[in-house]
């Protein structure tokens, strides 16, 4: 049916994209180091549990943040950037040493960068559950052929990226099972995006309007979907993804 071609996970939510080669999937937990930290903005304050995206540093309130890549290392997260050059924090304690780092990246009047707060068990992604997002990369083809341009991967934030599928395949998947080596996932919802998919990665500035691109030509603001997993397994780059 399908097969794995890229994993994702975004350490910090809103700040660094990390490439992986594999990530073992447990039951209702989301991809292992996926949006396990998160950088409250304004007067929010960490509530131990999950919480609403506006109140977050992100990618579409603040543009240059989608330029961060990330590596992760023990303890330590190891953050680049094309004009801030490099970070290595222990989001433990080196909260603000990053907000420093990210001082001329976040805009000036957007609410403040505030506390860098571990998020709960079911990590900080913007849906109220633990939950992997998958996307075809043939959608991704589709949207790149509207938009007149090739278009990162990044820019969508996907955890898991099927090669082999239809275009938009992916969006009539709620309610099914997807079977990845060992791990079962069951999908439970599509994705509506914002405005961080219209910010270049490589540069950090905004310079196609994706959601008008997609509202036009299909009529909808979708583009992949969220999974919860149900069965323990490992994924890996390459393995075969078949509908149950």
């Amino acid at each position: 049916m399908g097969r794995v071609a890229q994993i994702w996970r975004y350490p910090i939510k809103g700040i660094g994209a990390e490439p992986l080669e594999s990530a073992a999937l447990t039951s209702d937990r989301p991809l292992p180091g996926d949006r396990a930290w998160a950088l409250l903005t304004g007067d929010a304050k960490d509530t131990g549990g999950w919480q609403k995206c506006n109140l977050f540093a992100r990618g579409c309130n603040g543009p240059q943040l989608m330029a961060i890549m990330a590596r992760t290392e023990g303890d330590v997260i190891h953050l680049s950037h094309p004009d801030a050059g490099a970070l290595s924090v222990n989001p433990a304690r080196d909260g603000k040493l990053l907000v420093e780092w990210l001082g001329g990246l976040w805009p000036a009047d957007r609410p403040a960068l505030g506390d860098l707060i571990r998020a709960p068990e079911e990590g900080m992604s913007d849906a109220p559950y633990a939950c992997v997002s998958i996307i075809g990369t043939a959608s991704l083809a589709a949207l790149s052929e509207a938009c007149g341009t090739d278009l990162d991967p990044r820019r969508f934030r996907g955890n898991l990226w099927i090669d082999g599928l239809a275009a938009w395949e992916e969006l009539d998947w709620p309610g099914r099972r997807l079977k990845i080596g060992d791990a079962v996932l069951e999908v439970s919802e599509r994705i509506d995006r914002c405005r961080a998919t219209e910010t270049n990665p490589a540069t950090g500035e905004r310079d196609i309007n994706t959601l008008q691109v997609l509202r036009k030509t299909w009529g909808h603001i979708d583009f992949g979907v969220k999974a919860r997993v149900i069965t323990d397994g490992t994924v890996t780059l390459g393995q075969k993804a078949e509908l149950l």
